[in-house]
């Protein structure tokens, strides 16, 4: 998804590649760390591994802004940082957000196994709420089903 989004935003060429790097290394830090704090530990891998196969200091730099921009509540302040952002939490707005979010719920359930699923949809509801996308792509196109995503999370709230 960062890769398909920036080409709707008509990046550079080197910019996809600094774009796509920073997305396969976004999570990586989960294999060492606990989830609070994994954009820290997937930089760190980053800036390790990233000098063997030619990455500058700038481009490592960029990286790991990048990484660190997918941290809840985001905060990109740049454009590649937006892109990276927007593709971490795309299925927002997608047909695909229930799927997502119930393979997210019992995820969770390994560390909180008291979590119930209306506990979870509140979460669900709260951070739709809060969440904004950065890019004119997903803006534009990801929004209005974000917003109707959220919709039906308030009405099967209203409905239980």
């Amino acid at each position: 998804m960062a890769e398909y989004i920036a080409r709707k935003e008509n990046m550079l060429e080197e910019d996809v590649v600094l774009i796509k790097t920073a997305a396969l290394f976004h999570d990586a830090g989960f294999i060492n760390s606990v989830a609070d704090g994994h954009e820290e530990a997937s930089i760190l891998m980053a800036q390790d591994r990233l000098p063997q196969f030619g990455y500058t200091k700038n481009e490592i730099k960029a990286i790991a802004g990048m990484i660190q921009a997918t941290s809840i509540p985001q905060e990109p302040k740049t454009k590649l940082e937006s892109i990276l952002a927007d593709a971490d939490l795309e299925y927002l707005g997608t047909d695909n957000f229930e799927r997502i979010g119930t393979n997210l719920y019992f995820e969770i359930k390994h560390t909180n196994p008291n979590l119930s699923i209306s506990e979870w949809n509140d979460i669900q509801i709260k951070f739709l709420q809060s969440h904004q996308y950065h890019t004119p792509y997903c803006i534009q196109y990801r929004n209005p089903t974000k917003q109707k995503n959220l919709e039906l999370l308030i009405e099967q709230k209203n409905e239980s």
